[in-house]
């Protein structure tokens, strides 16, 4: 009987795995098609039974999760062609370095659910929080897939990669304001020029924060014992 259980997880695991491929892309096109759109069906499948959400995408914290796989997966296809880089100690292993731009790149959409829960005057739970961050993450996806291929371009030694992956970095940062600030006048009633500064603050916020995460790793690794 045991053996026949995990004959049926193994079977199931490998149809979650398979399905990635349809959903993976299908997710991805409907993100950057019509991403005001997929941040409202993110709040709206959170209303349904466990077993009835993102049953046409995968789940957004699955999505941006990926993404961040694929995204290494392409480092290490260009480790030999780009600029030597040494990691500190504790992100020097592949599991650790992904953790650790998985929490990164998190810090995003928490600070923009955050900010749109306070804006509102909403009540600061993990239930209030779940459905803005589950729908900023569709958004930070694509965000974090150009923005981190843009800066392994930068690293590779020629220039046309320089050049594009220099332009990668720069459409991500403006389509991704350009669709938080749609989002932010839309759901809390702001002017473009509110919206967008927000939107900007946030952002900034959250680059400074993910500075202070790298920083206590490097130096606090640094302090180590070897």
């Amino acid at each position: 009987m045991d053996f026949m259980r995990l004959l049926k997880s193994i079977e199931e695991l490998l149809y979650e795995l398979v399905s990635w491929l349809l959903f993976y892309p299908l997710t991805m096109w409907r993100t950057l098609r019509q991403p005001q759109a997929m941040m409202r069906y993110a709040d709206v499948e959170l209303a349904d039974k466990v077993s009835d959400q993102y049953t046409e995408t995968l789940s957004p914290p699955l999505f941006l999760l990926i993404t961040l796989l694929l995204v290494h997966g392409v480092e290490l296809g260009l480790v030999n062609q780009t600029k030597p880089w040494a990691p500190p100690p504790l992100l020097a292993s592949d599991s650790n370095l992904l953790m650790f731009r998985a929490v990164a790149f998190s810090i995003l959409p928490l600070l923009m659910a955050i900010k749109l829960l306070r804006h509102k005057g909403a009540r600061l739970t993990r239930e209030t929080l779940r459905a803005p961050f589950y729908s900023q993450c569709y958004i930070t996806a694509p965000f974090a897939f150009a923005l981190s291929i843009g800066g392994l371009l930068t690293r590779v030694e020629n220039q046309t990669a320089l050049t594009v992956g220099l332009a990668f970095v720069l459409v991500a940062l403006v389509w991704y304001v350009i669709v938080e600030t749609r989002w932010f006048k839309s759901d809390l009633g702001l002017s473009t020029t509110q919206a967008a500064l927000r939107v900007l603050w946030t952002l900034l916020q959250a680059l400074i924060a993910i500075f202070l995460v790298g920083a206590a790793i490097v130096f606090g690794t640094g302090a180590m014992p070897a």
